[in-house]
């Protein structure tokens, strides 16, 4: 599904903004959405807000064209659907949208205008684009081809984190853009994208946009929301202790992380069916070996939903240190404690257990326990 923004511009002055607030709180606004399209088929068109919203239909000219005023009590996205051929989401607030749409195939054209904030999230997404597409990256990445046809393991995983690396300086400038930014449903939906930028490293930036959005929108369910992406956040933030975990082993013992007080601990999130897991658990096995007699253990859990496929996941590679799992795929527990949405994920803890690094995989993960546990 397509996804097109649209603004709000809360650039009003002091002096006239309290009365438009508080008007809009209690009765909302309406917003037009004119639009035409190019290929009518049959059946119907129809319009409804993401959340809990009642379909509604919309009309069709003889010319091909439409108009429809939604009432709104705070922005919103609705998504549009063309005779079930083509559909797409609009970010609605105050802006009048204008769209021109095939409306014959889900892959059909799309032009939008009158929307600042869907210039905004096009220009967010084809600046990553462009990181990724840097003279560096390109030279990273043919590197990486030749050593992935020479198999040379050790050439790859240099390659892996130099990419990782210079994605990160260039998600830098994104972080910087988005800095700049008013509070608006493109710049809340572009803070949830977790490939545009690392949340666990821009906790800064997270919470000066929720000061913002405190200010601007102080009412909006889009600021309750963040609010709490940033709560959670800062609970497994960089120098805090690491919530608590107890679940039970493969044996049916409960098993509690602060049972590993005094050593360095990789909590390790991953599972049987997670191809990336799988592929970095050989990196991970690597350092436990490395490391292990010189204070460092692996606290893994498993986010699978069969006891069955968890122990053959172990063994299959060959991962000898601590398993726990509920089984609760990512309705466990953890996962809700450590605000985990995707995998793999690992946090690094110092012998207090508090946090001092994240998502370090293979040479990063290596390089970081040899600056805190001394080479070998």
């Amino acid at each position: 599904m397509k996804l097109v923004i649209t603004s709000l511009m809360l650039l009003v002055s002091l002096g006239c903004s309290t009365d438009k607030k508080s008007t809009e709180e209690t009765a909302g606004w309406d917003v037009v959405i004119k639009g035409k399209v190019n290929y009518p088929q049959q059946g119907d068109i129809q319009i409804q807000a993401s959340q809990n919203g009642t379909p509604e239909m919309i009309t069709l000219n003889k010319d091909n064209t439409f108009s429809k005023t939604l009432h709104l009590t705070e922005p919103g996205v609705y998504g549009i659907n063309f005779y079930g051929k083509q559909a797409l989401n609009l970010m609605v607030d105050h802006s009048p949208i204008e769209l021109v749409v095939d409306g014959n195939n889900q892959q059909g054209a799309v032009e939008i205008k009158g929307s600042p904030d869907h210039d905004l999230y096009q220009k967010v997404q084809g600046m990553f684009q462009s990181a990724q597409s840097t003279p560096a990256m390109k030279k990273i990445e043919a590197d990486f081809r030749v050593a992935a046809d020479a198999k040379n393991e050790k050439q790859i995983e240099e390659l892996r984190h130099a990419y990782m690396k210079e994605l990160e300086a260039e998600q830098q400038k994104i972080v910087s853009f988005l800095q700049q930014q008013q509070p608006s449903l493109a710049l809340y939906y572009l803070l949830q994208d977790p490939n545009l930028i690392d949340k666990d490293k821009n906790v800064g930036l997270l919470t000066a946009t929720l000061d913002k959005f405190k200010k601007s929108w102080p009412n909006y369910s889009y600021t309750r929301e963040l609010g709490n992406l940033v709560s959670k956040i800062k609970v497994t933030a960089i120098g805090q202790v690491a919530p608590e975990i107890a679940l039970p082993n493969p044996e049916g013992q409960i098993v509690k992380l602060s049972s590993l007080r005094g050593k360095y601990v990789l909590i390790d999130f991953w599972a049987k069916w997670c191809g990336p897991c799988r592929r970095e658990n050989p990196n991970v096995v690597k350092a436990y070996h490395k490391f292990k007699n010189k204070g460092f253990e692996v606290f893994s859990v498993s986010l699978d939903r069969t006891k069955e496929d968890w122990l053959q996941a172990i063994k299959e590679d060959g991962l000898v240190w601590t398993h726990v799992s509920d089984l609760k795929y990512f309705d466990s527990q953890a996962a809700h404690d450590y605000n985990i949405n995707a995998i793999p994920y690992s946090i690094l803890l110092d012998k207090d257990g508090k946090i001092i690094a994240k998502n370090l995989r293979g040479l990063a993960l290596d390089q970081k326990l040899e600056e805190v546990l001394g080479k070998i």
